[in-house]
């Protein structure tokens, strides 16, 4: 009985920290926008940037290599350096989480 319950405490532990791991791709997509975005798009809240699309449109707009080019649609002010390629994951994680259709509201 005993090793069941490690096992099972194991298994609690590490589902645990996988929940933290993919929630730290949308913080940390939250706060790129914050850093690098936020200002040149005239300070607007990252939850209305997020919820300029629905999650399908974010789905496609990454999935199809133009997550930077939306970026700087919706922002035409953002410098393209400020939407480096290793950070588009992190800002894809963030708009999806936050996108118009999830029912989730960012907390900044």
């Amino acid at each position: 009985m005993n090793k069941i319950a490690k096992i099972v405490l194991g298994a609690t532990v590490v589902l645990a920290m996988g929940a933290t791991t993919l929630s730290a791709d949308v913080a940390k997509g939250q706060k790129l926008y914050m850093k690098k975005i936020k200002k040149d798009c005239g300070n607007m809240k990252a939850a209305v940037f997020a919820a300029k699309h629905k999650q399908a449109e974010w789905d496609a707009i990454y999935k199809g290599g133009k997550l930077a080019a939306e970026i700087k649609a919706i922002c035409p002010a953002v410098k393209q350096d400020e939407i480096k390629e290793k950070n588009l994951q992190d800002y894809y994680d963030f708009v999806h989480e936050y996108a118009s259709d999830s029912g989730n509201v960012p907390s900044c």
